[in-house]
């Protein structure tokens, strides 16, 4: 059975058109296009990644031997467990075996089609993408042609990975199934495949980061300005995503910065659509600890419009909050999002330098 159909099912049941066009339609929750989606894994220690797992027999002798290495290799480039891929492979199709409709060609009642059942709108609006074009959506090129075809494993699987990695895998990866097809018992099912497929017979999950990393990016700061704010944005790792929250308790993505900048006695504008024009533009290569990245992501935004921010917290990494279905506030990588508008550099700015300029004589 394919039961991905339930994603449009129940979405539209429950939020309407609009909400699920910020939840399944668009990728990444909040992305425009889909090479916003973070490529690779991070730092196991301090930002969270994938961990290897041997196959079980029950995975070598189930899953065909190109399935099976599409899973590991995109897996461990993505930074999501192989065996919960390839258990969302098994659930949806049985590795591509199935005769159903929309698995080798066209789609579903419910517009899902290729192996890992993808619904055409979240692939991009058609199941064969040139990779070069812009859309909205997860098709990926798994296998260097240049096209993202849903029905080609290699893509699908990339794809799957990118899904699950950009709502909250491989620490929040319950959370990240129930995304992909938004029903608990669908979780449940995947997780116990997947148990099946790994050699330990666990769903590995790396450990969240803790403030040991933290000291080591405070004391790297450039000067104390950037320390306080850096200090600041690193203890609230752990805590949930607001839309519109800055704190104490959940932050959005430019809350946690505004508040961060707070922290240190300095006033930027609260949101993205303003933060971006405020900073002092830095090109990418020379942003340093405590400056903004940002990404053209979200309905309504676009090249000269970013809709997500994160702070630099040392090169290629960022403490980001990046959405209500993303997992908590962490520290994550940028260098591989292809969808980067810019770096700016809020220190810079004539009112910041004013204030830091009063800060520093009442302190004599």
């Amino acid at each position: 059975m394919n039961f991905s159909r339930t994603r449009v099912v129940l979405a539209l049941g429950v939020a309407g058109a609009l909400l699920l066009a910020l939840i399944i339609i668009s990728p990444m929750l909040m992305t425009s296009i889909p090479s916003f989606i973070g490529d690779g894994a991070t730092d196991p220690d301090c930002t969270g990644g994938s961990q290897s797992e041997e196959a079980s027999d029950s995975a070598a002798s189930d899953i065909p031997a190109d399935y099976l290495k599409l899973y590991k290799e995109h897996g461990e480039k993505i930074g999501v467990q192989w065996n919960i891929l390839a258990a969302v492979g098994k659930r949806e199709t049985d590795h591509g075996r199935s005769e159903l409709p929309g698995v080798k060609s066209g789609t579903n009642s419910s517009g899902a089609a290729g192996p890992m059942q993808f619904l055409i709108s979240t692939w991009g609006g058609k199941a064969r993408i040139e990779m070069s074009s812009r859309f909205n959506g997860y098709a990926s090129d798994g296998d260097g042609d240049g096209i993202g075809d849903v029905y080609n494993p290699a893509d699908a699987i990339l794809g799957a990975a990118r899904m699950l990695k950009r709502n909250g895998a491989p620490e929040q990866v319950r959370r990240a199934l129930f995304v992909y097809n938004r029903a608990w018992w669908y979780v449940d099912q995947v997780e116990e495949i997947a148990k099946r497929y790994a050699k330990s017979g666990e769903v590995e999950v790396p450990p969240q980061a803790d403030d040991s990393c933290d000291e080591p990016l405070v004391e790297a700061a450039p000067n104390d300005v950037v320390a306080k704010i850096l200090s600041f944005a690193l203890a609230q790792r752990g805590k949930p995503y607001l839309w519109g929250g800055t704190g104490p308790d959940a932050f959005d993505c430019s809350g946690i910065i505004y508040a961060a900048y707070r922290t240190a006695g300095l006033s930027i504008p609260r949101t993205t659509f303003g933060q971006w024009p405020f900073g002092v533009k830095v090109s990418q290569g020379s942003e340093q600890p405590g400056d903004l990245v940002f990404f053209n992501s979200g309905p309504g935004t676009g090249p000269d419009r970013p809709g997500h921010v994160g702070m630099v917290v040392s090169k290629g990494q960022m403490i980001e909050a990046r959405c209500r279905l993303c997992g908590p506030i962490k520290v994550t990588g940028y260098a591989s999002r292809g969808n980067i508008v810019g770096f700016t550099r809020p220190l810079q700015n004539s009112d910041v330098i004013e204030q830091l300029t009063r800060l520093r004589k009442a302190s004599l």
